[in-house]
């Protein structure tokens, strides 16, 4: 058992100064001045002063590699476990991205399987830009309903020069194959959206949904503050259904994309609910800028960080509460993707947890129960990484 004292907890609302108990992988209780015996062998980790919040999920990190829009040389690597932990991210989805013809997905699911192994979290997309897609087991919607760790489709690229311009009837199909898939499988079975930078770029899932069955929210976009036009479509669009918004491209195209921060406060401003809005890191993925020709001007790399850094800069900059900016990143990503034990500090739920002091630096953080980051300093590490504890800060 573990006993955090003192913090101000954001579950993610504000619940005031109060104690956190855990045991194995669970939250037990949530109180005032809590004790228990020396005999039942507690440890008491001392948080006063540290607001708690629930530790972040990241919908969007391409765990195992992505990229190559410029050649094989520009292949990004692998995620690193104390990426994640360096971030406060307890929970990521992984995803196979532009290249869906010399990666595969398999590779994904065991990256996924190791980070489960070394205590974190970790799920996937089945597929890739592609349509029709790659998968496992020759269909996603048996990739949903038969993996585990598969949770949905994705990212899947519309409104782009690099998707496959796949017809509405094809994207209809694919959605209604996760969603069986989902449901079989007692999963959320979305669909997550790579949104280029094409004009209208929404149009296509409103027209999937016209023709079908289907809701808008079978559907996550991301990316929909890469350019002001398709954030200004997402101001409508989020009024109906989910919008994700990227965190680690504004840093380097500032000219290009919205910033993250500003983006969330602009789109509760616009009468977006606070619960159709989340952000994801799109780490480790490919940052490419092209001309108007698609000729590669540039190439990043995404980092996890940033979504602890633009959910800073959404409370101190843009004035948003910490309760409200918190969900951004936890509860509203958990309800999206069905994670019924993640995204809130509450009895019963996954002992996922992180203590920030005022400038938003990890002080502590838990995963599954266990300790990853104490005093500061990273204690757990990949298994290839240095066993050596890292400074946060």
């Amino acid at each position: 058992m573990k006993l955090f004292k003192g913090c101000e907890v954001y579950a993610p609302e504000n619940k005031g100064i109060n104690d956190i108990l855990i045991a194995g992988e669970t939250i037990i209780q949530i109180g005032k001045n809590l004790n228990l015996p020396e005999s039942v062998g507690v440890e008491i980790i001392d948080a006063s002063g540290l607001r708690a919040i629930p530790a972040l999920i990241d919908s969007h990190v391409h765990i195992a590699g992505a990229g190559g829009e410029g050649g094989p040389a520009t292949r990004t690597p692998e995620m690193h476990l104390s990426q994640m932990l360096e971030a406060g991210i307890a929970t990521v989805v992984g995803c196979l991205g532009t290249d869906g013809m010399t990666r595969n997905i398999e590779s994904v699911l065991m990256k996924a399987k190791a980070l489960r192994q070394e205590g974190v979290s970790a799920y996937m997309y089945t597929g890739a830009y592609q349509v029709p897609t790659p998968s496992i087991l020759g269909d996603v919607g048996r990739d949903i309903a038969l993996i585990e760790e598969v949770i949905g489709t994705g990212e899947i690229a519309l409104s782009d020069h690099r998707s496959s311009s796949p017809t509405v009837t094809e994207l209809i199909r694919l959605a209604a194959h996760s969603r069986v898939g989902g449901m079989l499988g007692g999963k959320s079975g979305i669909v997550n959206i790579h949104m280029g930078d094409a004009e209208n770029p929404f149009q296509p899932l409103y027209d999937a949904v016209n023709l079908s069955e289907l809701s808008l929210k079978q559907f996550l976009p991301t990316h929909c503050n890469r350019n002001t036009h398709i954030f200004e479509d997402a101001k409508k669009y989020g009024k109906d259904s989910y919008v994700d918004i990227t965190t680690s491209g504004y840093k380097f195209f500032p000219d290009e994309e919205v910033k993250p921060s500003k983006a969330v406060a602009e789109l509760l401003k616009s009468g977006v609910p606070l619960q159709h809005i989340c952000m994801s890191s799109d780490g480790c993925g490919s940052l490419p800028l092209f001309d108007g020709g698609g000729r590669l001007l540039r190439l990043e790399s995404g980092s996890l960080i940033s979504m602890l850094e633009e959910l800073r800069d959404t409370v101190l900059e843009e004035g948003v509460p910490l309760e409200e900016a918190v969900c951004t990143v936890t509860s509203n990503v958990a309800d999206i993707l069905g994670f019924k034990k993640k995204g809130r500090i509450e009895s019963k739920k996954d002992a996922d947890l992180v203590f920030l002091n005022r400038d938003f630096e990890i002080v502590h953080m838990s995963a599954r129960g266990e300790l990853m980051v104490l005093n500061g300093s990273i204690v757990r590490t990949g298994t290839y990484e240095k066993k050596r504890k890292r400074t946060m800060y």
